[in-house]
């Protein structure tokens, strides 16, 4: 059987794995999405199929991505992680993972949900977008300006407008699955429940 897909993901298996059972789908779980905002953040400037090849790498250098740990990370820490080629060894991008852990946790404490403070960008529910080509999806809009703007005000960074709307991809917050996609019913039925 021939199953349409967004074009994107190409081929590559492991990037239909990752299309067909994660992107799109609406998160609310915190953990969830404080590994996609470091995963994002990591990607800045790459292919995001480097960083999904070196996911499981992330998650062993980075403690599972627990935020208590991360924010507790030393310089030597940060050195030995930029010795890791599982990972990619930028040192703005490693120190940002620490930083943003801490802001992470600044978040819980003072929202209690970092899903609740995340989703506010879209009032709470997912954008169902209907485009038809890769064209038409856009690289930023609104609501990640505004994401961006609210992040790096409360101690984040690698947060531009355009990696918040790839992370409101990947978290189900936008439906931008291509309506031809198989998947872009089954996200938007995912959005209503």
């Amino acid at each position: 059987m021939n199953i349409k897909r967004c074009d994107w993901c190409g081929d590559d298996e492991l990037y239909q794995q990752y299309h067909d059972n994660e992107w799109g789908v609406p998160c609310y779980d915190d953990a969830t999405l404080f590994e996609f905002l470091l995963l994002e953040g990591a990607q800045a400037g790459l292919s995001w199929i480097t960083i999904l090849r070196k996911r499981e790498n992330y998650r062993a250098a980075f403690d599972q991505f627990n935020p208590e740990k991360i924010a507790r990370y030393t310089p030597a820490k940060i050195e030995k992680l930029l010795t890791n080629p599982g990972i990619v060894r930028n040192r703005l991008k490693v120190e940002s993972s620490v930083r943003n852990a801490k802001a992470f946790l600044n978040i819980l404490e003072r929202e209690s949900s970092f899903s609740d403070y995340i989703w506010q960008f879209v009032e709470g529910k997912p954008i169902q977008n209907r485009w038809k080509t890769m064209k038409q999806v856009p690289a930023f809009t609104a609501e990640s300006d505004r994401m961006s703007k609210q992040l790096k005000k409360d101690g984040f960074n690698f947060v531009g407008s355009t990696i918040c709307y790839a992370y409101m991809q990947s978290m189900g917050m936008v439906n931008d699955h291509l309506t031809s996609c198989y998947r872009h019913k089954e996200c938007a039925v995912a959005a209503r429940t």
